[in-house]
């Protein structure tokens, strides 16, 4: 049997949310989750198990979903993998701290993202 992918799977989760610093202190307090600050308006988190963030929406409400966040070695083939089974493209591959990724959308309208920790050109992001 061979070990499980590492590729396109759920790696991340991400909330919107009016206040980011309230948000920390309330998962802190009430779940132990650690967190890491990327300026006002997003902070990381990990439960000791998985990742995700915390990003300030100023329209975000109590309902809104997370975003889930898959991970791929490379964001090109996967966004052409997106489109070729009917998913959009909704927000174009950009950097930042550690990586890139895309946002999508699925023929139902559910919005996701794909990171990664490469450059187009399959170098690692240091």
């Amino acid at each position: 049997m061979n070990p499980p992918s590492t590729v396109l799977r759920l790696d991340y989760l991400e909330f919107a949310t009016r206040d980011v610093a309230a948000a920390a202190r309330f998962y802190a307090a009430a779940f132990g989750w650690t967190f890491t600050d990327y300026g006002p308006d997003y902070t990381s988190f990990t439960d000791g198990r998985l990742s995700g963030g915390f990003f300030r929406d100023p329209a975000a409400s109590g309902k809104t979903n997370p975003l889930a966040v898959l991970y791929s070695d490379n964001l090109e083939s996967t966004a052409q993998r997106i489109a070729s089974a009917g998913g959009q493209i909704v927000k174009p591959a950009f950097d930042f701290p550690g990586g890139r990724r895309f946002h999508f959308t699925d023929p139902t309208g559910l919005e996701l993202s794909v990171w990664s920790d490469r450059r187009a050109d399959g170098s690692p992001i240091a």
